[in-house]
């Protein structure tokens, strides 16, 4: 049975950024029940009044910073109604959040598919809608006519996602950073955005 203790106590809180440092710095599979709670200053038995293994801490990681990602990308985006501009903003915001978090982009990116329960078991409804974004400004472009419209919107939005989550990963795991994240948002986006302008279907 699933632990019921309230999500938004202290003690629930101070777990879960403790998590966040452990799994960032030992890696999810080396990573103890016994050290994320000595991290968070709690007893062994603590963390299972909240989560059920080490497993279910991630996952629960995962949902709770995933749904701050989303609400701080809608807020970004807010206002902005040209879809090529928003679509840079998009990348430029994903891509500026794995250099400004850098534990928690080393957990997306890397830890978190380390847990074969997460990636066979867990669907994510908050990473859905994130995707879902992409692919709005996809729909908004085509409306307004500036996107041609033989792009299929759900392909789209995966491939473009795709690549901002590969320079991601690279950002996270390389030592040496060629690439500032501006100008690798940028190239990302002209990249996609050359192929879906409505002007190119036409030369």
């Amino acid at each position: 049975m699933k632990p019921e203790y309230k999500k938004n106590s202290d003690k629930h809180r101070r777990i879960i950024e403790a998590a966040v440092k452990v799994f960032a710095k030992n890696g999810f599979f080396n990573s103890k029940v016994s050290e994320i709670a000595r991290a968070a200053n709690v007893a062994d038995g603590t963390i299972y009044l909240y989560f059920q293994n080490k497993d279910d801490i991630l996952i629960c990681l995962f949902e709770e910073e995933m749904a701050k990602v989303l609400e701080n990308m809608r807020h970004a985006l807010s206002g902005i109604t040209d879809p090529p501009k928003k679509l840079e903003h998009f990348a430029l915001a994903h891509l500026s959040l794995m250099e400004q978090h850098h534990e928690l982009a080393e957990i997306i990116q890397v830890e978190i598919r380390q847990s074969s329960k997460f990636m066979k078991e867990y669907t994510n409804e908050q990473f859905h809608q994130y995707l879902n974004i992409i692919s709005e400004i996809i729909k908004e472009g085509q409306a307004q006519g500036v996107f041609r419209q033989d792009i299929l919107p759900g392909v789209a939005k995966r491939a473009f996602f795709g690549a901002l989550d590969e320079m991601s990963r690279y950002w996270v795991l390389s030592s040496v950073k060629k690439y500032s994240i501006t100008m690798a948002a940028k190239q990302i986006s002209d990249f996609f955005l050359k192929g879906m302008l409505q002007h190119n279907s036409e030369s």
